[in-house]
């Protein structure tokens, strides 16, 4: 794991093993733990609190974030903010600029932390989930 990016937030760097609270909290975000990050994928942590995982596009300046979790017993501390901020000033010092999400059209309250850390609505996925719902995407340029 490399050293703190600021706020406590730390990246985790390629080939390190997956902390197992990673795991935990992804099957309960989520349903279901994906397994470590590939080699275009990055994992930034609050340790035992939060994740944020990215695939990452260097070549082309772009990244998409394709998972971030907030431990339930943390949250309404702003951690999910602080930890996509530092990932938006980490990729941008990589020169990763051009960022894309997805998000159920139901969750507010992501779309909320999109919007106050700069992200803009760019399109829609009609009936994009298992279970129908519609996704919305959202984008932050630089």
């Amino acid at each position: 794991m490399s050293g703190p990016l600021g706020s406590g937030v730390c990246r985790l760097g390629a080939g390190a093993s997956l902390p197992d609270w990673v795991p935990r909290l992804d099957r309960t975000a989520f349903g279901v733990a994906w397994k470590a990050p590939a080699e275009h994928e990055a994992l930034w942590l609050i340790p035992e609190v939060a994740f944020a995982r990215w695939a990452r596009i260097p070549a082309a300046g772009e990244a998409e974030l394709l998972r971030i979790a907030v431990d339930p017993a943390h949250r309404g501390k702003r951690l999910g903010q602080r930890l996509l901020e530092a990932c938006q000033l980490d990729l941008e010092a990589e020169g990763i600029t051009h960022l894309y999400l997805e998000v159920r059209v139901s969750n507010q309250a992501a779309i909320q932390l999109y919007r106050a850390c700069g992200w803009k609505p760019c399109g829609r996925r009609p009936g994009y989930y298992p279970d129908g719902e519609d996704a919305a995407l959202y984008r932050r340029l630089p």
